[in-house]
């Protein structure tokens, strides 16, 4: 099999993960699709530098969180430069006063979405279930850093949690 096909094989089998992670990125569809589009470019051209002593799920994930990280801060400023007065003058709620009622899943997915764009990535790895040294390698820091970081952004998700539920 050629390369295209091999590459093709690996990004169908492992679609979820990109997905995944333009879900946590992008609210809007149109982006998503441009973040899609982005990392399997980005994914193809560095597909031959791919170190077998990782997992392609680590590989691939590594090349999706940089991709979106650098689209997202991208997409801010361009919207803040071609919109500077809008911010905060016309955006109305979207509950029109009306309390919404989220499942804690959806509460927990909008409280992530919230979150840094490192400490984002670590949450949607975590609850992927990845192992403290797969997202080590990953994102790039130390598995006492992971530990760390994550200990501390599940006790701020609590207490956002709770402060949330109980208003």
């Amino acid at each position: 099999m050629n390369k295209s096909g091999i590459f093709l094989q690996v990004v169908q089998a492992n679609k979820d993960i990109i997905y995944k992670v333009v879900n946590s990125y992008c609210k809007n569809v149109d982006d998503r699709k441009d973040l899609v589009q982005e990392i399997i470019v980005q994914l193809w051209k560095s597909f031959d530098g791919y170190d077998d002593k990782f997992k392609l799920s680590t590989w691939m994930y590594r090349i999706s969180l940089n991709v979106a990280i650098s689209f997202y801060r991208k997409e801010n400023s361009r919207k803040k430069i071609s919109n500077p007065f809008t911010d905060g003058i016309f955006n109305f709620p979207d509950d029109d006063g009306i309390k919404d009622k989220e499942t804690d899943s959806g509460l927990l997915q909008k409280l992530i979405s919230q979150l840094k764009d490192l400490d984002k990535a670590l949450m949607l790895l975590y609850l992927e279930e990845k192992s403290h040294k797969e997202i080590s390698q990953i994102v790039g820091i130390s598995e006492t850093n992971v530990s760390t970081k994550i200990n501390r952004i599940k006790s701020v998700l609590k207490q956002k949690f709770t402060q949330h539920i109980n208003q």
